[in-house]
């Protein structure tokens, strides 16, 4: 342990940022060739770097033998170190901005498909009027995808639905959003003003595919009828709730949409909409980051902005007074 603690301090003192952000790319993307491209960058000059830093150090960071590249024991320590380094010199800026209370450079973002069409639009228009300088890049992508690159700094935060039972993230509520049911107008249901799970599973119901946390939701909402009749008429065929929606429209049957995505509905789309029976299956709505996370100050007004733009009675939920969330 002590001969591993000196080798860190002595990386300190000679290691240069720009070497971490080299083997930190590495690490990232698994590939010399890759890293080099994303840090605008020659494959041999990313090379000579990191085999530099290497020889000053006295250990190999990276297998080479192995495709994809991964790092040797030690190095795996060493790219955990370089990253919390790396965090702490950028927050340098950081401090200069807070001081100031400006919002410049980048904001990284990813957000869940089922909510990015139906929140962003409320959000965009005004926080960048409000904040020019600051320059948004969102990625919309499954919550995997969103926890994996928020761990390696790929992103500076996400928005989907928590929670996620991943120590290593922080997760900061926004709003809980209700699920209703959407019945096309041959469905059995559409003499109900209100229905329930097993209401739901005598229908056709219309799923989202493998991937999206939303159709876990949808299947939890329905568990116990499902783990009683397992061979149930579900249908898997689309990664979108626009595409659920149409399913509906053009065939027989229901689906569960989240309460944001019915907002444009019209008179004869609202009037196929049925909510559950309380209590009311919602998902609750994160801002999530990890532990030592940067752009402190931009990502607390995006978590205003947010909490602002969505209708009043979707903020006064509690998530004691809800089920359906896990």
């Amino acid at each position: 342990m002590a001969s591993f603690l000196y080798l860190c301090i002595t990386f300190i003192d000679i290691m240069t940022l720009v070497q971490l952000e080299y083997i930190i790319a590495v690490d990232t993307y698994r590939s010399f060739v890759a890293a080099a491209e994303k840090c605008f960058v020659t494959q041999p000059t990313l090379s000579m770097q990191i085999q530099k830093l290497e020889e000053s150090i006295g250990a190999r960071i990276f297998n080479r033998s192995r495709q994809p590249i991964v790092p040797t024991e030690v190095g795996v320590e060493i790219i955990k170190q370089a990253r919390i380094v790396l965090t702490e010199s950028r927050k340098i800026n950081e401090l200069v901005q807070l001081e100031n209370g400006e919002l410049e450079g980048e904001l990284r973002i990813g957000v869940i498909p089922t909510i990015a069409p139906y929140l962003l639009p409320r959000v965009l228009g005004s926080f960048m009027q409000k904040f020019p300088k600051l320059q948004l890049q969102i990625w919309e992508y499954t919550t995997d995808k969103i926890v994996s690159e928020l761990k390696v700094g790929l992103l500076d935060c996400g928005v989907l639905s928590t929670p996620v039972y991943d120590q290593a993230l922080i997760e900061r509520p926004l709003f809980y959003e209700p699920f209703v049911a959407y019945i096309s107008p041959q469905s059995k249901l559409v003499e109900k003003r209100e229905v329930t799970s097993d209401d739901i599973l005598s229908d056709k119901l219309w799923l989202l595919t493998e991937g999206h946390c939303m159709r876990g939701q949808v299947l939890n909402i329905c568990q116990r009828k499902r783990s009683m009749d397992p061979h149930g008429t579900f249908e898997y065929n689309t990664g979108s709730v626009e595409t659920l929606k149409r399913m509906v429209d053009s065939n027989s049957g229901s689906t569960i949409l989240p309460e944001l995505s019915i907002e444009d509905f019209d008179e004869d789309r609202l009037a196929r909409v049925r909510y559950f029976k309380a209590p009311e299956p919602v998902r609750e709505i994160s801002l999530v980051t990890t532990h030592n996370f940067l752009k402190k100050l931009a990502i607390e007004v995006l978590e205003k902005e947010i909490i602002a733009s969505v209708p009043k009675k979707l903020r006064s939920k509690k998530k004691k007074d809800v089920v359906g969330f896990e």
